[in-house]
């Protein structure tokens, strides 16, 4: 036994005494401190103050990015691909085969309208667009909601599957 903690001793000073010291040992520095420090992090990350509060309506939403000068095709291309990956399977199904519908119809401001659209979160957007939740003012009345919650609707019992991403010719 002696053998055995001795090696141990060399790899965790933790592994010094009793099976319940260790224990109070690790309890005890978990209070105090953070057990594992992230290499070069600041020691205010550990404070209780700087965390996040449990209200998740109180959380910043972080700035879109500026996209100014972006030509007409890269923003299409861009929505395509946004509406595809948003992390949540019933938004990304909604906003993917909409903007397979209604995307080579619209318009530069209307993209715009869209690309501000999908800076909401996703289960915002995939709950006005079912129509379980009230929209904020800024989105209740606007046509392109109007279009999102009637394509959400599918009235026509379409079998809605993720859309193929389109391959560009090559240019000869």
């Amino acid at each position: 036994m002696s053998i055995i903690r001795s090696s141990f001793a060399r790899f965790s000073p933790l592994v010094l005494g009793t099976r319940t010291r260790l224990i109070s040992t690790s309890i005890r520095l978990s209070k105090t401190s953070d057990p594992f420090p992230l290499p070069f992090s600041s020691p205010d990350l550990a404070q209780a103050q700087n965390r996040l509060s449990d209200d998740a309506e109180e959380w910043a939403m972080p700035s879109p990015l500026d996209r100014t000068g972006e030509d007409e095709q890269t923003l299409r291309s861009r929505l395509i691909y946004q509406t595809r990956k948003r992390g949540t399977l019933e938004t990304d199904l909604i906003l993917s085969t909409f903007a397979k519908e209604f995307l080579p119809t619209m318009n530069v401001e209307e993209m715009k309208e869209f690309d501000k659209l999908l800076d909401e979160p996703d289960w915002d957007i995939f709950y006005w667009s079912v129509q379980k939740r009230e929209p904020p003012p800024r989105w209740k009345d606007t046509p392109l909601l109007k279009k999102l919650i009637q394509h959400a609707k599918n009235e026509g019992k379409v079998v809605r599957m993720m859309p193929e991403l389109m391959q560009k010719e090559p240019e000869l």
